[in-house]
C-alpha cells in the first residue's frame, strides 16, 4: 500500500502508523474499538431539542393580562434567550403619578442589570436633571426599555431578541395609553418611529393612536457628547409647551 493510501485512510479515521505495511495488531485493536463505540452509540438516547418560543406565541401570552401588574410580573418571568446570561431582569418604571409620557429606551446598561433598574448610575443622574429641569421626575413619567435583560457586553441585540420582547412592548404601551413617547437614542427611534434618530431627533410626530413621538439624543450620548444636551434641552422645552395645552 502506497504512502499516500495510508494518509487518507488516516484522515478518514483508520489510524495507525505511516509504515509501508500497516501493524496488524494494531489494526485489529482499532476495529475492537471502533465496533465497541458504534454498539455504545446506539444505546444513548436522543434526545429532542426544545422548540424555542415564537413571536406568536409570545404575543398570545401578552395579550392575557388584564392588569399592568401581571404583565409585569409576566415579564419577570419569561424565559427570554438573554436571561440566562443577564444579573437581573430590568422591568419597566411605573409612574405613580403620570402627566402623559411614556420614555423608551434601548437596553439595560452595566448598572442597570447590576441593580435591576431602568436607567441608573450616571445615566440616571442626567435623565433626572433633564425632568427637574421641566418640572417632572420619575414620579411623573412611565419608562420601558426594548429588552428586559442586558445583552452579553451591552452589544447590540439581534432581530430574534428584539422581536421576543416586542409584544410585551406592545402591551405595555397599550395598558399606559401615553399622549407623547420620548424615546433615547437612535435603536428605540428606529423600533418605535421607524426613522433613524439623525433624521427625527428633536421632531414630534403622530403615530396611529393619536401618540405623539419625540426622539431625543440617548443620556449615555449627552455625557459623551455634551453640545448635544441643548438640541435636547429645546426639545423638552417644547414638550413642556405641549402637555400645557
Amino acid at each position: 500500500m502506497s504512502e499516500n493510501n495510508l494518509i487518507d485512510l488516516d484522515l478518514s479515521g483508520v489510524k495507525w502508523e505511516i509504515l509501508e505495511e500497516p501493524n496488524i495488531a494494531i489494526q485489529t485493536t482499532q476495529k475492537l474499538q471502533t465496533k465497541q463505540n458504534r454498539t455504545a452509540t446506539t444505546i444513548v438516547p436522543t434526545i429532542a431539542p426544545v422548540a424555542p418560543l415564537s413571536v406568536e406565541t409570545v404575543s398570545a401570552m401578552a395579550m392575557r393580562p388584564a392588569d399592568i401588574h401581571v404583565l409585569i410580573r409576566m415579564i419577570g418571568e419569561f424565559n427570554h434567550p438573554l436571561r440566562a446570561g443577564a444579573t437581573n431582569v430590568v422591568l419597566p418604571h411605573i409612574a405613580k403619578a403620570p402627566n402623559g409620557i411614556l420614555i423608551i429606551t434601548d437596553i439595560p446598561g452595566s448598572d442597570d442589570d447590576a441593580t435591576g433598574n431602568i436607567l441608573s448610575g450616571a445615566t440616571g443622574e442626567l435623565l433626572d436633571k433633564m425632568l427637574n429641569a421641566i418640572g417632572m421626575g420619575r414620579d411623573n413619567v412611565h419608562i420601558v426599555p426594548l429588552l428586559f435583560w442586558r445583552t452579553p457586553g451591552g452589544r447590540t441585540p439581534v432581530r430574534e431578541e428584539l422581536d421576543l420582547a416586542r409584544p410585551f412592548v406592545n402591551r405595555l404601551v397599550d395598558f399606559i395609553n401615553p399622549k407623547f413617547i420620548l424615546t433615547l437614542g437612535d435603536l428605540a427611534t428606529k423600533e418605535i418611529l421607524g426613522q433613524p434618530l439623525a433624521k427625527a431627533c428633536g421632531k414630534i410626530s403622530e403615530m396611529s393612536g393619536g401618540i405623539n413621538i419625540l426622539p431625543i439624543y440617548h443620556p449615555n450620548y449627552m455625557i459623551l457628547k455634551p453640545l448635544s444636551k441643548r438640541e435636547v434641552w429645546d426639545a423638552l422645552q417644547e414638550l413642556q409647551k405641549l402637555l400645557k395645552i
